[in-house]
């Protein structure tokens, strides 16, 4: 499902953690729900259209309620945090040339596809520092 793909960056680089829960929603439909340890929560929904497209709005929404979850636990609130300006914004899901990709807001620099944010904290991964740059070139 894609937002296995989305939870994969979660794990690797956010201090906090949903719990997810599918239910159904007012009209028996099947939804998926974040929830926060307090028990608050928020359902996503996967758009239709290409796989990129949906894991690409899968992303916006995590990061929606990861900003969120964040803020609510004191905790600086931008996630994905963008490694080429620190302390300053959160990437940006988007899809670039049919692949969901987390790219920097500001420079539209691609840093990573989405679901592979982990490797940019090993050495030489892309994106970290004096490792390699993955572009997507327009």
């Amino acid at each position: 499902m894609a937002l296995a793909v989305v939870e994969r960056d979660l794990r690797a680089t956010c201090a906090v953690r949903p719990i997810v829960r599918e239910e159904l929603d007012f009209d028996d439909e099947p939804l998926v729900v974040l929830y926060e340890a307090d028990g608050s929560g928020v359902g996503v929904a996967v758009p239709e259209g290409s796989a990129a497209e949906q894991v690409a709005s899968l992303a916006e929404q995590v990061q929606d309620w990861a900003v969120e979850a964040l803020a609510a636990q004191l905790l600086p609130a931008t996630w994905p945090e963008c490694p080429d300006h620190p302390a300053s914004h959160p990437l940006a899901a988007s899809v670039t040339e049919g692949v969901a990709v987390w790219s920097c807001p500001r420079s539209r620099r691609v840093v990573a596809p989405v679901g592979a944010l982990a490797e940019l904290g090993a050495p030489g991964a892309v994106g970290a520092p004096g490792g390699r740059r993955r572009g997507v070139s327009s």
